[in-house]
């Protein structure tokens, strides 16, 4: 079958590990079902994957990709859910793990998945837009609601606004009834958050003219302190990521003279996936889509991605 894949892994150049061929076609084991694929959003996670980051050197080559919409073979339009584990909170199972780290993903003509790991996609959605919910804005809504806590009417400040993570949370935070600051470095990005919801912009780094409730951060060293210090007392920052770093100095004076909470968050569950559909189609919110390739073109979409140039989610298609 077609897949885009990567052959090994290469940390200083993983776009040179990239494949687009053919792969053999994948065997259904009882209890997992196949999907055929239709959309899949691409995600850091599969630049990662390039560089062999969280997934060990045996299981190359491995077919890139953690979330998508389509169709399984009983005719069932459904959206993947690319959490692969168990319990109530699949995220907290220590044997968790992500479509694309032992399982082959999800860029591919078919992808199998345990049968729980299949939502139905309700018509409201197109596949395109289904396919950006699984793991950006699932990583999003559970930074927000489940991790965050968060009520409406307090204030929260997006890092590094331009991705697909940062971009959910400005319009599920808007949707949630919050107040939402965002931060970036390039005019034309701030410019965008505010036409999608943003109350207000800033520079990176720029000093906030009040102390937020809680800061989204994705991005990691660069923005680290400037968080930390945006923070009223008693707020929180939640981490889904850190692009430009993990070790930022950690300025614990502060964090515990001002009683901040630093909460860690991954991913989503199965239910969070099912109402973050629900809230999608109850309100007429959707995610931003920066643009749609076929699959064949992979390689210049993961480009793009790589190179930071966009602004909401690249969507791949069969």
């Amino acid at each position: 079958m077609f897949a885009v894949y990567a052959a090994r892994p290469e940390p200083a150049d993983p776009l040179a590990a990239l494949v687009v061929g053919e792969r053999p076609d994948p065997v259904v084991p009882e209890g997992w079902v196949r999907v055929k694929v239709g959309a899949a959003s691409i995600n850091h996670h599969d630049l990662w994957t390039l560089r062999g980051v969280g997934i060990s050197a045996e299981r190359f080559p491995m077919i890139l990709g953690c979330d998508a919409a389509g169709v399984t073979d009983d005719g069932t339009e459904v959206i993947v859910h690319s959490v692969i584990g168990s319990g109530s909170d699949e995220t907290l199972d220590p044997a968790r793990t992500l479509l694309s780290e032992r399982h082959q993903g999800t860029f591919a003509d078919y992808v199998v998945v345990p049968e729980r790991n299949v939502v139905p996609r309700p018509a409201e959605l197109t596949e395109v837009e289904a396919a950006c919910l699984p793991t950006a804005w699932l990583t999003a809504y559970r930074m927000l609601v489940t991790r965050g806590q968060l009520q409406s009417g307090e204030t929260i400040l997006v890092q590094g606004v331009g991705g697909g993570v940062s971009t959910a949370c400005i319009m599920l935070g808007k949707a949630l009834g919050l107040r939402v600051w965002a931060t970036s470095r390039s005019p034309e990005k701030r410019e965008q958050a505010l036409a999608i919801g943003a109350d207000a912009v800033f520079e990176s780094g720029q000093r906030l003219p009040e102390r937020v409730s809680a800061v989204m951060e994705t991005v990691g060293a660069a923005t680290w302190e400037h968080s930390i210090k945006s923070l009223v007392p008693g707020g929180r920052i939640v981490i889904s990521g850190a692009t430009s770093g993990p070790n930022p100095p950690a300025d614990l004076t502060r964090i515990f003279f001002k009683q901040l909470s630093v909460i860690g968050s991954t991913m989503g569950t199965r239910s969070e996936l099912e109402d973050l559909i629900a809230l999608c189609v109850r309100t007429g919110l959707r995610p931003l889509v920066d643009q749609v390739t076929p699959m064949t073109d992979a390689a210049a979409a993961l480009a793009l991605v790589a190179s930071g140039d966009i602004f909401g989610k690249v969507v791949l298609t069969r």
